[in-house]
């Protein structure tokens, strides 16, 4: 007997189906990295936005002459 099929028999129905991350919590592990994926991927757009508001606040808006900034 296989590998696969020894351990068909041994789960039984929840042979082939995602592992919950907790028996009680209703998110599996995939569902898990896909989560740490969006949400490292949004702080990295969060960090890129303030870095774009910081140099347009900074040398941008001064360069054009819409506000003067304040030391």
């Amino acid at each position: 007997m296989g590998e696969a099929k020894r351990r068909k028999s041994t789960l039984g129905e929840t042979y082939g189906q995602d592992t919950r991350i907790l028996s009680w919590v209703p998110i599996t592990k995939t569902q898990g990295e896909q989560f740490v994926t969006w949400t490292t991927r949004g702080a990295w757009i969060g960090i890129g936005l303030m870095v774009v508001g910081w140099a347009t606040i900074r040398f941008i808006g001064p360069a054009f002459g819409w506000w003067q900034v304040v030391y």
